[in-house]
């Protein structure tokens, strides 16, 4: 099991709207293809106070490659990213980390 960690850093005073896109845009999809979402998180205190944070879990490499690669693909998802940025982008950087356990917890 491998957990990946995305941090989108919104440009200023977009953040509400690349929240709406997850919950309501990407999520139903996500869903379809068989993401695994952890949660989703904002920044409180700290760095980043305009970025999304969140966290899937995959098996392996293979099931994230192959699940990110329907999705980019997917024409609502096109088409859903074409009408949210009609005004402009959303996002100004992405950052990504792939995590394995090492210290593993019980259940």
């Amino acid at each position: 099991m491998i957990r990946e960690l995305r941090r989108y850093e919104c440009l200023p005073g977009k953040l509400p709207a690349v929240v709406q896109r997850f919950r309501v845009d990407a999520l139903p999809i996500w869903s379809e293809i068989g993401f695994r979402p952890l949660g989703f998180w904002t920044t409180v205190i700290g760095d980043h106070n305009e970025a999304l944070h969140y966290m899937l879990s995959w098996n392996n490499l293979a099931e994230r490659e192959e699940k990110w690669q329907v999705f980019a693909s997917d024409t609502r998802w096109i088409e859903i990213r074409k009408r949210t940025e009609a005004n402009g982008p959303l996002v100004a950087r992405i950052a990504n980390t792939i995590l394995r356990d090492a210290i593993p917890l019980p259940d």
